[in-house]
């Protein structure tokens, strides 16, 4: 099972399995015992994000153009998509709502391999 409802800010529970953070940039504030792994490769490119967050492409956009960044790490995906049938992963990062966050793309991008 993959979860993306939780921001890397929130606290660790029993059901969160393990939890990746999914951020080319380590969060301020955010120790490293909060995430069992960093997979930086994963997150949104920072040009990406900028443009995003000034309002330059929409979110649609966003989506589309997240994906594109994912090619050729195929290899990865398919490794979480495997470690997902044996247990519960948690993707983080700092977005708050994951219906806004590359987070969910990134789960049904994982999904394609289970």
């Amino acid at each position: 099972m993959i979860k993306v409802e939780k921001s890397v800010y929130s606290p660790p529970e029993r059901g969160d399995g393990k939890r990746v953070l999914v951020m080319t940039l380590w969060p301020r504030g955010v120790s490293k015992d909060k995430v069992d792994a960093w997979m930086k490769d994963l997150g949104s490119p920072r040009d990406l994000i900028k443009r995003y967050k000034s309002g330059e492409v929409s979110l649609d956009e966003f989506r589309s153009e997240y994906r594109k960044s994912l090619r050729g790490k195929e290899g990865t995906l398919r490794q979480l998509a495997k470690e997902s049938k044996a247990g519960t992963i948690t993707l983080l990062c700092t977005e708050k709502d994951p219906s806004t966050c590359h987070r969910s793309v990134l789960k049904e991008e994982i999904e394609k391999y289970a």
